[in-house]
């Protein structure tokens, strides 16, 4: 396999591992007080904003693109939530936990990884 042509989807592990970070992410948002005022922005029901982030995940890092074929865009899907530095903050420390507690995920992209989507989460702060 030539490398140049590998995307991080699929040095990640694919979807499997994609869905394993996004459910490890709202089991810890669901579970840990630390996320409260996360958790409390999203709705009883994660369903739907569990099969956004994973489709959304997928897309970014290089893999099925069906995200961007529906022309969301993050940033005026999330424009209406009263995002705090806090509430970034603690999107960003679940989501690093979520990627870091994947078995066998390349550090350097595991790193890599944190630190763009904090960027992103941090880009989001409105309040």
């Amino acid at each position: 396999m030539d490398l140049n042509s590998v995307t991080p989807y699929e040095m990640l592990g694919g979807d499997a591992v994609v869905r394993a970070i996004v459910d490890r992410f709202y089991r810890l948002m669901d579970e840990e007080e630390t996320y409260g005022e996360l958790r409390a922005l999203h709705e009883d029901d994660l369903s739907g904003v569990r099969a956004g982030l994973t489709e959304f995940l997928s897309a970014w890092l290089g893999g099925p693109k069906t995200w961007f074929d529906r022309k969301i865009c993050m940033m005026s899907l999330h424009r209406p939530l009263p995002i705090t530095p806090e509430v970034a903050r603690q999107w960003s420390e679940a989501m690093a936990r979520a990627i870091s507690d994947q078995p066998d995920v390349d550090e350097k992209l595991a790193v890599a990884m944190t630190h763009r989507l904090m960027d992103m989460a941090m880009s989001m702060v409105n309040e």
